[in-house]
């Protein structure tokens, strides 16, 4: 199953990029089916299971390389299928907003199919090389969708986001080869690594080898002092690349710390905890502080991204400063896998919107508009719920997020409440912009401005909706998680 998920979008990207006779609405609309049964075999894959005792569930497992301790290992748990639904979501969500575009979309189809196939790969892969195969690839699959389809200074902002993120899997690849070298037997299968154990006995090379994997995940979240490329990257993309680089990419990265670092070298985490949990914090203050400063609504979207980033970095670094308090661990962790999903619905949301602005009125500036509210009520509407989800009122994801974030963190170490303050920040931003845009005079982009269409409408409001119900109803997804965080908690007590 989980190799069908991976390798079926890729299968179907090679056709369209053979079959060069494929009307465009035709290439469109295969890319439509395509991501309708990833996300059903998403849907099916986390249907409650028997686990086996390593807590992962359609596990597959073949010989690769032997010779280094290397196979073809997936499988997923409570950590993982989350993520998958979520990409099964996002994914639907671009290929019909994309369903009118008419700049090369048998490329384009291609293209985020083979995205999609990497970021399946990373969240199903249970071993290193394998999963820094799939995150290494996404890295390409991105370059390209910036660089041929984006806007501005679409070339320098792709080899920018490429030379950060590449040097930054190199940083990975090396950790990686240390937790190698350091098993015994050698292997890069992660289940292994966990049930062995590697480098116990030498905590100092543990601890750079966890700064090397540290690194490389900081690189692709980002966090602050490592955030430099996202803000151009995003503004220069186009709507749906911003969409899956928001939603997906920089969860490639979050993800790797609770299933790679945290679980991989405990005693290293909980020694470096202080400054993971520091990283957060900044990640979470200067992130907002920056988004304060923009004008540009898309720019203004990437660094709450670092900020809503940040949280996550504070959750799972609480994790090592906890103790013995089991009940902050697990609230800390799952709040951050909730965060993961709560972003990618929201702030996939905002970059939508964002784009209908450019495709209306060619601008992203704040000043170009005001009083949208009375001439795109629908815009207004969804922009309103997305800002709001996005600074954390109740009744939506983002508040269940940054409940249990803030509720596991503050029960593990106080000062972390510093954190506090980003929220207060965030909200005063999105509020801001908020008013900007859709209060008061109409500005000069506002007058002909069109409101969502059905389509528009359909995708945004799809995704408010799934944030509305992990808001209302967040019962399926913490029990999802749930089994997972204990699984972690008890592999980081020992």
């Amino acid at each position: 199953m989980l190799s069908v998920m991976i390798f079926l979008p890729v299968v179907v990207a090679a056709v369209l990029a053979l079959a060069r006779r494929i009307p465009p609405r035709a290439a469109n609309a295969l890319w439509l089916v395509t991501t309708v049964v990833e996300l059903a075999l998403a849907i099916v894959v986390a249907l409650p299971g028997e686990a086996g005792p390593d807590g992962l569930r359609w596990q597959e497992r073949l010989e690769w390389m032997p010779g280094v301790g290397t196979s073809y290992h997936l499988g997923v748990d409570g950590f993982s299928v989350p993520l998958l639904l979520l990409t099964g979501v996002v994914f639907v969500a671009c290929a019909v907003w994309a369903q009118r575009d008419t700049d090369r979309p048998r490329a384009q189809a291609a293209l985020f199919l083979f995205l999609q196939t990497t970021v399946v790969g990373t969240f199903a892969a249970q071993d290193l090389i394998l999963f820094f195969v799939f995150f290494d690839l996404s890295i390409v699959g991105m370059y390209f969708v910036i660089a041929g389809w984006g806007h501005g200074d679409r070339r320098r902002s792709a080899l920018r986001f490429f030379l950060y993120t590449f040097l930054g899997s190199l940083a990975l690849l090396l950790g990686f080869i240390g937790l190698y070298l350091g098993s015994e037997p050698r292997t890069f299968d992660i289940v292994e690594l966990i049930q062995r154990g590697t480098l116990a006995g030498t905590p100092g090379l543990a601890i750079a080898v966890l700064v090397a994997i540290l690194i490389g995940l900081a690189v692709k979240t980002p966090t602050l002092p490592f955030h430099s490329w996202l803000p151009p990257a995003h503004t220069d993309a186009p709507t749906i690349g911003s969409v899956v680089l928001a939603a997906l990419l920089l969860k490639l990265g979050t993800y790797g710390f609770v299933r790679i670092g945290m679980p991989l070298l405990p005693d290293a985490w909980r020694t470096l905890a202080p400054v993971i949990v520091g990283v957060g914090i900044a990640s979470i203050v200067l992130g907002a502080l920056l988004a304060l400063a923009q004008t540009n609504v898309k720019r203004l979207i990437a660094y709450t991204s670092i900020n809503h980033m940040g949280y996550i970095v504070l959750a799972v670094g609480a994790v090592g400063l906890a103790g013995d308090d089991v009940v902050a661990q697990q609230l800390a962790i799952t709040g951050a896998m909730v965060q993961m999903v709560s972003h990618g619905l929201l702030t996939g949301a905002l970059f939508f919107l964002a784009g209908v602005m450019r495709d209306r009125s060619g601008s992203y500036e704040l000043g170009d508009f005001g009083g949208l509210a009375g001439v795109a009520p629908r815009f207004a509407a969804l922009f309103a719920v997305a800002a709001f989800g996005s600074l954390g009122i109740p009744g939506l994801s983002g508040f269940i997020a940054e409940f249990q974030i803030f509720a596991g963190a503050i029960g593990a170490a106080p000062i972390t409440a510093i954190g506090l303050v980003g929220i207060l920040i965030t909200a005063a931003l999105l509020l801001r912009a908020v008013q900007r845009l859709l209060a008061g005079p109409a500005g000069e982009k506002t007058r002909g401005f069109a409101d969502l269409g059905g389509r528009e409408t359909a995708v945004v409001g799809s995704l408010m909706v799934l944030s509305l119900v992990i808001g209302v109803i967040p019962g399926p997804l913490l029990a999802m998680i749930e089994p997972a965080s204990v699984q972690l908690i008890s592999i980081m007590g020992g």
